[in-house]
């Protein structure tokens, strides 16, 4: 438990930093980590059914179409280790796969959340050993207790969220991963490859309205733990391609000038600011290829939908270096 409640305290610590750093800079932003709070979850998990929302479910569909190659590239008695676990669903085809898998350690940094997925797989597999972990994926964290006597350790990071990453940020996530599974460990990895902008757009700015739900939650959360003053109908949810970055932006639009208040803190925007709360970049395999050999992996297998659309990627770790 005081893991639990000091995990809790640098989380909010780190909340509290970010968002006075990121809307004090001259074009603010704020990391699309804080986005998913409990409600932020539940919103996404709404957004993956979504009709616009090609990725969740081209990725499940490649997962169950491959599922005997996928389990045959991880092999027997491995521990998985999910990063930014959410709900879990896509874990469940894995696990389903793999033979006689020994643990699984559902990393994320809603509690709640990783909880009640820890529990429902738990239900579902009740000879595995689950350790739920509270953590920030794109933070250094310790899994050695977790993994100890586990010597196949798999890391699994689907949905696409390595495109969230900036490049830095992506270098120390593949190196952290790496040190997670040791010398021979493995990678299986969700990438959303390139395609025409209109399908893109359209992924990220859904008719119903959920995507721009889940990105003003971000104002309420500021609103709830940092007694921000945001009001919601002075901002509008804006999707946009990137091509310098090849990345799909969710921005936060300001529709009047305004001053916003958060705790002692106030941010004047003017109309037509925006505060830039994620980016979701894309891939061809050559390219991401590239990536992870840099950071001491080598490509096993690219699995992929007849479309070309999305690419699981199986990954073997071939140095413990830094």
């Amino acid at each position: 438990m005081l893991d639990l409640v000091d995990s809790k305290t640098r989380q909010a610590e780190s909340f509290r930093s970010d968002v006075i750093a990121g809307l004090s800079g001259p074009r603010k932003t704020l990391p699309s980590r804080w986005l998913y709070d409990d409600l932020g979850c539940d919103l996404f998990e709404q957004i993956t059914c979504l009709d616009e929302y090609y990725p969740t479910r081209t990725e499940t569909t490649i997962l169950r179409q491959n599922s005997a190659q996928i389990a045959d590239f991880c092999g027997a008695h491995a521990a998985v280790i999910e990063y930014g676990a959410g709900a879990g669903i896509k874990t469940e085809i894995l696990l389903g796969a793999l033979r006689e898998p020994r643990r699984y350690l559902p990393v994320d940094i809603a509690g709640d959340f990783v909880t009640m997925t820890a529990n429902r797989v738990g239900m579902r597999f009740p000879r595995l050993g689950i350790w739920p972990i509270v953590a920030d994926f794109t933070e250094d964290f310790d899994v050695s207790h977790q993994l100890s006597g586990v010597d196949n350790r798999i890391g699994f990071f689907p949905g696409s969220t390595i495109g969230n990453l900036d490049p830095r940020a992506t270098s120390a996530f593949l190196n952290r991963v790496r040190r997670h599974v040791g010398p021979g460990g493995k990678a299986i990895i969700g990438v959303d490859l390139k395609k025409d902008i209109e399908t893109l757009i359209a992924a990220y700015d859904d008719g119903r309205g959920v995507t721009a739900r889940f990105n003003l939650n971000l104002l309420t959360r500021i609103n709830r733990e940092l007694r921000g003053e945001f009001l919601l109908d002075g901002f509008l949810h804006e999707a946009r391609w990137n091509e310098h970055t090849s990345a799909i932006e969710m921005h936060l639009v300001s529709l009047r000038d305004q001053c916003i208040a958060v705790g002692e803190h106030s941010f004047e925007f003017f109309e037509g600011e925006t505060i830039h709360t994620e980016s979701s970049r894309k891939y061809d395999v050559r390219e991401f290829t590239r990536v992870v050999e840099r950071q001491g992996w080598t490509l096993n297998k690219v699995w992929e939908d007849d479309d070309e659309l999305f690419g699981v990627f199986g990954l073997r770790a071939t140095s413990i270096e830094s």
